[in-house]
């Protein structure tokens, strides 16, 4: 009889960027070996006051072969006692929550503790972060009321792993490097890519991929660009390609101090799964230029196209990224930022960096990932 899984988490037809699609990217694999699963997400995931984007929802199709039920709101507890009871009710023998935000603690914590009534699923959580990029009220008592609802955790990033041992030390708990994100389609020449996108493959692209919040460092990269070891590379520009998750205006005010208006091409719109692959395969490097993070799914989505990195020296980016073999781990500081992008097109290593990737990224398989977690599993007391 297959084993069967349930996920708690954003999944289509939210627009989560890298947590929906690591949740149904997730399903699949559990599928792959051999389980039934089914995907339990939000009907509402934030209120308004808490979502700077355009829109939670997506006009992309349903991802096919998975089964998604939509029950959560996150400010309804009457959504979370009914999800807590369907879920109780079916006893998968393994329920896998996503854990990103303090804000998420009482809903989740809550259809938790629901679950454990059956005394039968074993209940996880993937913890992405534990201490929030950004500080509020709340933040610790909501924390600890979902913690202390699992039965084990897996991280994403040792940084994380050392947060969460100080909010529930006995529990079990492992780290587990993020998976490649391999559902993006295959790589395209970069030709292809700039038609797609309507750029000349003449120059050469640097990529800033993702949301854009003060912690992700874009003013670092800008700065950066500005650099005088960055202005003697001719044909270079930046391509900016996610949606403001914040003001933009300091960003384009400095975007006009330093008169960066024919280096950039910005895309500043949510970028759909169908078109990320555009963005990396015209690219020659990816630039992480992180304040602080935990990890980063940009990372193994630059590792599935074999583009080359550039990340700051913060949270876990340098777990993923060996200096010198696959990119560049530098201080998240303007000046260090240019230095690798200045070295990255003077040094002749570009093919070099790519081919380490492509044998380093092997490491990084869904089916290990699979595999761990539920070894894990049958480590916890139910």
């Amino acid at each position: 009889m297959a084993r069967r899984v349930t996920i708690v988490g954003p999944a289509h037809p939210l627009r989560g960027g890298g947590m929906a699609t690591f949740n149904e990217r997730l399903a699949y694999a559990f599928q792959e070996a051999g389980c039934e699963v089914e995907i339990v997400t939000f009907s509402l995931q934030y209120p308004s006051f808490l979502f700077p984007g355009k829109s939670q929802f997506t006009t992309e199709p349903a991802p096919a072969g998975l089964r998604i039920k939509v029950l959560i709101n996150s400010v309804n507890p009457i959504s979370w006692w009914r999800a807590g009871q369907y879920i109780k009710k079916q006893k998968p023998d393994l329920v896998v929550f996503r854990y990103w935000l303090p804000f998420m603690g009482p809903a989740l914590g809550t259809i938790a503790r629901l679950i454990r009534g059956n005394k039968y699923s074993h209940i996880l959580a993937i913890t992405d972060n534990v201490v929030p990029h950004e500080k509020r009220p709340g933040d610790v008592p909501f924390t600890k009321y979902f913690l202390g609802s699992c039965h084990g955790f897996v991280t994403l990033s040792r940084s994380v792993q050392q947060d969460l041992e100080r909010f529930e030390p006995q529990k079990p708990n492992v780290y587990l490097p993020h998976p490649l994100y391999d559902n993006f389609g295959e790589a395209e020449p970069k030709e292809a890519a700039c038609a797609a996108l309507g750029l000349d493959p003449k120059y050469n692209y640097l990529l800033f991929f993702g949301f854009i919040r003060a912690y992700k460092g874009l003013d670092l990269l800008l700065q950066a660009m500005a650099d005088p070891q960055v202005q003697e590379l001719q044909n270079l520009k930046l391509i900016v390609a996610g949606e403001f998750y914040e003001d933009a205006a300091p960003y384009r005010q400095l975007i006009e101090q330093l008169q960066l208006q024919d280096r950039l091409i910005l895309h500043t719109d949510f970028i759909p799964n169908a078109e990320v692959r555009h963005y990396f395969c015209a690219a020659d490097l990816v630039v992480q230029p992180y304040k602080h993070a935990t990890q980063s799914g940009v990372t193994q989505v630059a590792y599935h196209f074999d583009k080359p990195m550039v990340v700051t020296r913060v949270g876990g980016l340098s777990e993923l990224v060996p200096h010198g073999e696959v990119g560049y781990v530098v201080e998240p500081q303007p000046e260090a930022i240019a230095a690798a992008i200045h070295q990255f097109y003077t040094s002749g290593q570009a093919a070099i960096l790519s081919q380490n990737i492509s044998k380093y990224k092997k490491r990084f398989s869904w089916s290990r990932f699979v595999q761990a977690v539920w070894e894990l599993a049958e480590k916890v007391k139910v």
